[in-house]
């Protein structure tokens, strides 16, 4: 785990806080307004905001982790990161939403709008984390 890997892992963390901040603080900002007993307060989430930071670097960390681990050599990054974004989504993003949906009363509007967002996401985060853990190329 050198330098590349922990550069790696800041820029995800980040990215991550990033998209999540487009997704779910701006494009599904209005639909969450709409479940006011569903949802924290913004003032009370404030409080939790070190929870939130923890979990970006957390997330940083693993998709980097995982993805050095499972990289092909000699196989173009777009196209890598673009599978390991969907693998990401299939493994993560979709079963969150749908069990989140399946135990508390959010609008199917809601999730397939926090599907196909954070899917998106998904496919942004495997490219970026691809193409900083690009394998070496040969001399």
């Amino acid at each position: 785990m050198g330098g590349r890997f922990w550069i790696s892992v800041v820029v995800m963390a980040v990215l991550n806080f990033a998209t999540g901040f487009v997704v779910h603080g701006i494009l599904l900002h209005a639909d969450y307004a709409q479940l006011p007993n569903l949802l924290r307060t913004e003032a009370d989430a404030q409080g939790y905001f070190g929870w939130m930071m923890l979990a970006d670097v957390l997330m940083g960390f693993g998709l980097t982790w995982i993805y050095a681990k499972g990289r092909e050599a000699g196989r173009p990054p777009v196209s890598q990161g673009l599978r390991f974004g969907a693998a990401i989504a299939v493994v993560m993003t979709v079963p969150y939403c749908l069990i989140f949906y399946a135990v508390q009363p959010w609008p199917m509007a809601v999730v397939v709008k926090q599907i196909v967002y954070d899917g998106l996401g998904d496919l942004l985060k495997g490219v970026v984390v691809a193409l900083l853990n690009q394998a070496p190329r040969p001399a």
